[in-house]
């Protein structure tokens, strides 16, 4: 009821624990709060907040234009209404260096477990996308530096995320991984990687967690996560997929509102009511009020 009983320090913890564990994590994509219950009710270990998702949730591309008021007010809304750990896509640290450090401390303060920061410019654009453009070293360390010096609890994860790839190559992948470890990055999230032996590449080069990120229509294929575990894989991501599940349903049935007048035909397809009352502890409130929940819930089938 209400939010986590779990408290931030527990959850990041717990975090490393996972990463440690030497069992590949995986870290469904949630985009609201309630998706994050969902996740943690179907058994999974962790959840994960993309940009994307944030940015699209607002009705905006993926460009860089959210601000960190807004990542962390929406993250800290996600993450309180679990139990599970929460890492959260943190763009290009939302600024400079100093920047990068309130970023760290804001992410901390609204119970978040860890963060990823990127290489690329600013604006910047989504990691499967074409014409992207990265960093030199030297300002990609600088933000991963202060990312760990900003930091008050050490095991906020901080994961460096590179783009280099899609520009210079795999070798070049596994450089920028080396140094951004050097940095003090506790993971790396390779991104856009083309095959497994590239993803084996990052772990041949780097002793630190790696991160897969399996997005639809990427420039990855979706492997399982048997053949990521193969390849020393720590975790895998499905960003953007409940999104667009959901917009997918949603934009079907309006389509049939639209042609049929009514919802009828998608009524099956619907979380039952029963069953949205049941993923909200609806009835635990009546511990608090004996009036919130004193009624039969009509037509338990919906």
């Amino acid at each position: 009821m209400l939010y986590s009983k779990t408290t931030p320090e527990q959850k990041r913890l717990a975090l490393r624990e996972m990463l440690a564990s030497g069992t590949i994590q995986q870290f469904p994509g949630a985009f609201n709060p309630l998706s994050a219950r969902l996740i943690e009710e179907k058994g999974f270990p962790g959840v994960y907040i993309s940009g994307a998702v944030l940015a699209n949730d607002l009705g905006l591309p993926d460009i860089g234009l959210t601000t960190l008021t807004e990542v962390a007010t929406r993250a800290g809304q996600i993450a309180r209404m679990t139990e599970l750990p929460c890492l959260v896509d943190a763009d290009t640290g939302f600024g400079e260096p100093m920047n990068v450090a309130r970023t760290i401390q804001e992410l901390e303060n609204a119970g978040l477990a860890g963060c990823h920061i990127e290489d690329q410019f600013n604006p910047k654009r989504c990691g499967h996308l074409d014409g992207k453009n990265v960093v030199d070293v030297d300002t990609a360390a600088k933000r991963i530096r202060a990312a760990a010096d900003a930091r008050r609890d050490p095991n906020f994860l901080i994961m460096a995320r590179t783009d280099i790839r899609a520009v210079d190559g795999i070798e070049a992948a596994q450089e920028r991984a080396r140094a951004l470890v050097e940095a003090g990055a506790d993971a790396i999230f390779p991104e856009a990687m083309k095959d497994l032996s590239e993803f084996q590449a990052i772990r041949d080069a780097v002793e630190v967690p790696i991160l897969a990120n399996m997005t639809e229509f990427g420039k990855s294929d979706l492997f399982t996560v048997e053949q990521l575990a193969g390849v020393g894989v720590n975790m895998v991501i499905y960003p953007v997929t409940l999104l667009r599940i959901a917009m997918g349903a949603a934009e079907r049935t309006l389509e049939t509102i639209k042609a049929t007048g009514t919802q009828e035909a998608q009524v099956e397809s619907m979380l039952t009511r029963a069953r949205l009352y049941d993923l909200v502890d609806y009835e635990a409130y009546n511990h608090f009020d004996t009036s919130v929940f004193n009624f039969q819930i009509p037509g338990l089938s919906r």
